[in-house]
């Protein structure tokens, strides 16, 4: 097939351009090539900003694709500018909405692509929705061939997948964890979440491109492996190879007590426990099944992040928030036993 991706080097779509090229697939890959040390070889960089919307239109003229995948959409006149790109040019185009567009609190932990749509604590899972509605009323009114697909939290090579990190990623908690510190985990640790390694989301992706009964669905690609946040968090304290030291903060109390957004990324997604069904995919990809198992990928992240020094970005300002944090609440908790 022919295939373009926009976007294409990030933590999902790397893995699905090494395989679709490893599978003989003629891909197109159209950013600003700010990575091409992650574009796989036998790839064709279209080298452009999609924003700029002229210099594209002119750049894809005499191109046509059986399908098309933004991977960097994320409001919708994104996808606005997208339609007027590639009306006509595409048999199939496919959009990355978000797992996290599922409704919160949810009535069901058991999350299936009927479950219904809404997050009033997270405006990034709100223009998702608002994206998904406005190409399936393209797909009703004038017959767009859309396919949206809707990731967990996927996560490859480069980066620890985590609740609660700073604005500059995983490293130090990680680094908190391998000194021995102790790392916060929200709520009690126990609610239930899902962590999908990008290799096992390219293998769901790749079946849906071309594939005619995905037009007009949606669909939800994620592991079937179901882990506490505890779990989580000891896997990677065992990837390590070091005694995990855990303190317990309700989510509430982190996102009032700080500027990060745990509003959304905790009270509007992972302080919800969440199960996938995965039935659909399966239907639509036969023989699909996500063989990474969580603790033998966050073994191979942990790895590479070691030997990566550019893997390693220091946040020494969510460190002190950490331990202002931490040193709070055991005062609080001595205030109150002696009082």
């Amino acid at each position: 097939m022919k295939i373009l991706f926009i976007g294409g080097t990030g933590t999902i779509s790397a893995a699905i351009s090494t395989l679709l090229v490893e599978q003989g697939h003629e891909l197109y890959l159209l950013n600003r090539g700010n990575r091409n040390n992650v574009i796989p070889q036998g790839a064709i960089s279209l080298i452009a900003d999609i924003n700029n919307e002229k210099a594209v239109s002119e750049l894809i003229r005499d191109l046509t694709f059986d399908a098309v995948a933004d991977f960097i959409a994320f409001v919708p006149e994104h996808l606005e500018r997208d339609y007027r790109l590639f009306k006509g040019k595409t048999r199939q185009f496919l959009f990355i909405s978000s797992a996290s567009a599922y409704q919160k609190p949810l009535s069901d932990y058991r999350i299936t692509e009927g479950t219904p749509l809404s997050n009033p604590y997270w405006e990034y899972s709100r223009n998702k929705i608002a994206c998904e509605d406005y190409l399936m009323r393209l797909y009703r009114d004038e017959g767009f061939p859309v396919t949206i697909v809707r990731p967990s939290y996927t996560y490859d090579e480069r980066s620890v997948p985590l609740g609660v990190h700073g604005k500059k990623g995983s490293w130090q908690v990680v680094k908190r964890i391998k000194e021995g510190k102790p790392v916060i985990i929200h709520g009690d640790g126990t609610s239930l979440w899902t962590m999908t390694h990008n290799s096992d989301f390219a293998n769901g992706f790749a079946g849906l491109l071309g594939n005619i009964q995905a037009t007009g669905e949606s669909v939800q690609i994620t592991s079937d492996e179901t882990l506490t946040w505890n779990q989580i968090y000891e896997s990677i304290a065992g990837a390590l190879g070091v005694k995990l030291s855990a303190i317990h903060v309700s989510s509430e109390f982190l996102a009032a007590c700080s500027d990060y957004d745990f509003v959304g990324g905790l009270i509007g997604d992972k302080a919800n426990s969440v199960v996938f069904e995965n039935t659909k995919l399966k239907r639509l990809v036969p023989g699909f099944a996500a063989v990474k198992r969580f603790d033998n990928g966050i073994k191979e992240t942990i790895d590479y992040v070691l030997s990566h020094k550019e893997c390693q970005i220091a946040d020494e300002e969510f460190d002190r928030w950490c331990d202002v944090v931490i040193e709070t609440l055991e005062n609080a908790a001595e205030k109150i036993k002696n009082s």
